[in-house]
């Protein structure tokens, strides 16, 4: 049996205390929230190179070339995928 299967079959049974379900709940929840910050987290990171990628585009030939790309290589960073 798994564990949440016993603690509901012990609270049925009376040998749990009532308050083990909203304790359980309460956990959930800050697990699905940490879950979702986490999310927000990743998607602010992909935003945030995806700007810096269009930000090479906006670069003269010159600008480029003082930190070691090729109008090419900045195209071609710009076409990698967002998780790359």
């Amino acid at each position: 049996m798994r564990h949440d299967q016993s603690v509901a079959a012990q609270y049925l049974a009376g040998k749990v205390p009532a308050q083990a379900p909203i304790v359980r709940i309460a956990r959930l929840r800050q697990s699905l929230r940490a879950r979702l910050i986490e999310a927000a987290d990743w998607v602010g990171r992909r935003m945030e190179k995806r700007r810096s990628r269009l930000a090479l585009l906006e670069m003269t030939d010159e600008q480029l070339k003082d930190i070691g790309l090729s109008r090419g290589e900045a195209y071609s960073e710009l076409n990698r995928p967002l998780w790359d």
